[in-house]
């Protein structure tokens, strides 16, 4: 069997998008940019790579997108530097406070049930107390405060 006929085998790797596993030269060709503007990006604090042992920057798919998200700004939106900072930081809060928001509706959601249980618990706590109190009026008293015939006063 000659090397022609054998078939090839695919492997695919699949990575964290946070992974960093791209190199600059090739994070600035997938997001159509020079490095150096990456570097100046970096500098400014819009994107942060991770780092290597050896201190090698490594762009990971969501740093990708980032850049290019920083480009549609620039670009078609026509945002300097200090605009798209400002959108990214107004975006980060954004997201925090819906992160915040889902906690809290999910605390309120157990609140609520917690709530209609013990509501619950005390309806029935009080079924065995209120006996209707038959001495000629249709008022409702508690079992406890029924003089029994049959007590000794």
């Amino acid at each position: 069997m000659s090397e022609e006929t054998t078939p090839r085998r695919r492997v695919r790797v699949d990575l964290a998008v946070d992974r960093g596993v791209f190199m600059i030269s090739v994070a600035a060709e997938l997001a159509e940019m020079h490095p150096q503007t990456l570097r100046m990006y970096e500098a400014r604090g819009l994107i942060e790579p991770s780092r290597s042992p050896k201190g090698t920057r490594l762009y990971s798919q969501e740093d990708v997108e980032r850049l290019r998200r920083i480009q549609q700004m620039t670009v078609e939106l026509g945002l300097n530097l200090a605009g798209v900072e400002r959108v990214l930081a107004l975006e980060a809060e954004l997201d925090a406070a819906q992160r915040k928001l889902t906690q809290l509706e999910a605390h309120a959601a157990q609140a609520r049930i917690e709530m209609a249980e013990e509501l619950e618990r005390v309806r029935r706590s009080l079924r065995a107390e209120i006996v209707p109190y038959t001495g000629g009026s249709t008022a409702i008293v508690r079992s406890a405060d029924v003089r029994s015939p049959f007590k000794k006063r």
